[in-house]
């Protein structure tokens, strides 16, 4: 039997944690986090995590669990996760998954391919090629040995056709031949998807607003931090969107200014892509919020969406 899941996503700078924090208040329910970037420990102003008093308020889970020169995996999550709600669902506890890490989400709902290790030396050598030859070249590449997956990915999706890829390498079976299960509802929860969402000139004032803040908060402070332990970040932590950029800058790749310019900007296309995933997702429940909708109203429409469609706890199935 499958139990309940509620879950509040939308795209970075949509004010998902201060909802849920409304709601997790209002219900005594916890928190449990779906973005890739919040596990890392350190990693705080540019992942705008929740403060310690919020995290002593309400219980937390997913928040810093890993080192920041650890990996922590999709695969690992789902694991994780499952021992996470199973617990929090047999005492009866009332919980949130809350975040925009895409992947995460469609792994709760849909069950995850975890598919062979990644194979780094391929990985870089097959980026070398794009670089060359142009993104293009992989996708074709692709659709010469799996036409199904090719045809589900933009030439663009560099990472998600070098892991394709990469599987065909590792196995020697397209990695559509694996995801049989993925795209298909998880038996194991009954997930209820509320999204927020902005219109985009007014989504972007709130994303530049919350760069600013992170630079005002100490950002360059935090990762030149970070760079200066002797185990340094992990591949995953150092892509992190404004980490990477900051790294740069102490590289000297980018003034102040510039740094400051190019975050907004690459926070701006995540965003975008957040939202092409969110649209993909079959069932969700969008709440259209604007510059005068307070985090206070729209927990009130998000759990009205979610107590609408589902009971609040086990007791009351």
């Amino acid at each position: 039997m499958s139990f309940p899941i509620w879950i509040l996503t939308g795209p970075t700078a949509s004010g998902k944690t201060d909802i849920a924090l409304k709601i997790a208040e209002s219900i005594n329910a916890e928190i449990v986090s779906a973005d890739s970037m919040l596990v890392y420990r350190g990693m705080d102003i540019g992942t705008e995590k929740p403060s310690l008093a919020a995290r002593n308020k309400t219980p937390h889970h997913f928040i810093d669990i890993v080192e920041p020169w650890e990996e922590y995996s999709v695969g690992q999550y789902v694991k994780d996760f499952e021992v996470i709600a199973q617990s929090l669902y047999q005492q009866g506890k009332q919980f949130i998954v809350v975040g925009g890490t895409a992947l995460y989400l469609k792994a709760i709902m849909d069950g995850l391919f975890e598919g062979p290790p990644a194979d780094w030396e391929y990985r870089n050598s097959l980026k070398a090629v794009a670089m060359e030859k142009g993104p293009n070249y992989l996708h074709k590449m692709l659709a010469d040995i799996d036409p199904e997956t090719a045809d589900k990915l933009h030439f663009n999706d560099q990472k998600r056709v070098i892991r394709a890829l990469e599987v065909f390498r590792t196995t020697g079976q397209r990695i559509s031949s694996f995801q049989t299960q993925f795209g298909h509802k998880n038996p194991k929860y009954d997930c209820i998807l509320v999204a927020i969402e902005y219109n985009r000139d007014i989504l972007y004032k709130r994303i530049e607003t919350r760069v600013d803040r992170m630079f005002e908060r100490g950002l360059v402070n935090e990762v030149r931090s970070l760079l200066s332990n002797p185990l340094g970040l992990s591949k995953q932590a150092s892509q992190a969107l404004g980490y990477k950029e900051i790294i740069d800058f102490l590289k000297g790749k980018y003034t102040l200014s510039e740094v400051s310019s190019e975050i907004k900007q690459r926070t701006r296309r995540f965003a975008k892509r957040q939202m092409t995933w969110f649209r993909s997702f079959p069932n969700i429940h969008w709440i259209h919020a604007n510059p005068a909708s307070d985090a206070m109203r729209l927990s009130e429409e998000v759990l009205a969406c979610f107590t609408q469609n589902k009971p609040l706890s086990k007791e009351t199935m």
